[in-house]
């Protein structure tokens, strides 16, 4: 089975345009994932693609937030190569490791998903091929730069392939096939694991991204961060290097803000030691040390300086 999908919805009737589009050009080899009802009645898309034989390649690009509803999917001999553009990308495997691809990355995962999602306006494109063909290594996803010349050689040879798909013979869908695995090895070979300069900025946003909504947790490090985004340990911090901070100044710093949001609150209930625990400093005193430093004033003094200032007004 061979052929293209192209796909340009929005509206009260837009996910069921794109699933009756998707299941009859794909097929159930590439059944479409169940969605959060959230993400049905919010659907808007734009989606270009192909099947060529064993083979599926789509550019999905969508509008709003979107969230899968937890049901597996996918095969558990499939790869699948995922190149994010624009936005965010995230996926979680059976067993509960959730991984997440910024934009500028290119991610290797092989098996079933339990579910996927990604961030509003986020551009990527998938290529699910036999994971034989790509013969991934074990230990889980690997991530990589999105714009190392074989990536681009892949992408523009899919772009080739969709174009004219629905004009070739079997001899010439043979053919595609065949070019679209050699340039998956490579892309899938090379470069994983590093970043190239340009793309710094995309990872370590993204690592901000990931520690402002894990602050209060204690198991955060910039070693935690770099196991969800795919990276070493050393690529991330190569990242944050071109910054000028470290990843763990960065995460301090914003425990301290927020921190200190809790302490001028109008009619707070913590304490300062409460509060010093719920964003992870060892005890009062090691967070009285850190917010002096930051602040120029003890926890205490400063609380006590917003209260006045407050009543002044």
């Amino acid at each position: 089975m061979s052929g293209t999908f192209s796909a340009d919805v929005s509206g009260a009737n837009a996910f069921s345009d794109f699933a009756h589009e998707w299941r009859s050009r794909m097929g159930e080899t590439f059944a479409l994932a169940p969605f959060r009802r959230t993400t049905v009645s919010g659907f808007s898309a734009r989606s270009r693609g192909f099947r060529v034989r064993d083979m599926m390649f789509n550019r999905f690009e969508t509008a709003a937030a979107l969230r899968t509803a937890g049901r597996r999917v996918g095969a558990d001999d499939h790869v699948r190569l995922w190149i994010v553009h624009r936005g965010t990308w995230r996926f979680e495997e059976p067993g509960g490791a959730e991984h997440t691809a910024p934009a500028g990355r290119l991610l290797v995962q092989t098996g079933m998903l339990s579910q996927f999602s990604a961030a509003p306006h986020t551009l990527v494109q998938v290529l699910v091929l036999p994971a034989a063909e790509v013969r991934p290594g074990r230990g889980g996803p690997a991530s990589g730069p999105a714009d190392t010349a074989e990536v681009r050689l892949l992408t523009a040879h899919a772009a080739m392939v969709g174009r004219m798909l629905d004009r070739l013979g079997p001899a010439g869908v043979d053919a595609a096939r065949s070019t679209l695995a050699e340039l998956a090895r490579a892309a899938a070979g090379g470069g994983l694991d590093d970043v190239e300069p340009l793309l710094s900025p995309a990872l370590a946003q993204a690592a901000r991204d990931l520690a402002d909504r894990r602050l209060t947790d204690p198991g955060l490090s910039p070693s935690a961060l770099a196991r969800e985004l795919n990276v070493s340990p050393r690529t991330l911090q190569r990242a944050f290097a071109r910054e000028g901070r470290p990843l763990s100044t960065y995460i301090r710093r914003r425990r301290l803000e927020e921190a200190c949001r809790e302490l001028v609150a109008p009619h707070r209930r913590m304490t300062v030691t409460e509060i010093a625990a719920r964003w992870q400093f060892a005890d009062s005193g090691h967070f009285a040390r850190a917010f002096r430093k930051y602040y120029g004033r003890t926890p205490t003094d400063y609380a006590a300086t917003a209260a006045r200032e407050t009543d002044a007004t």
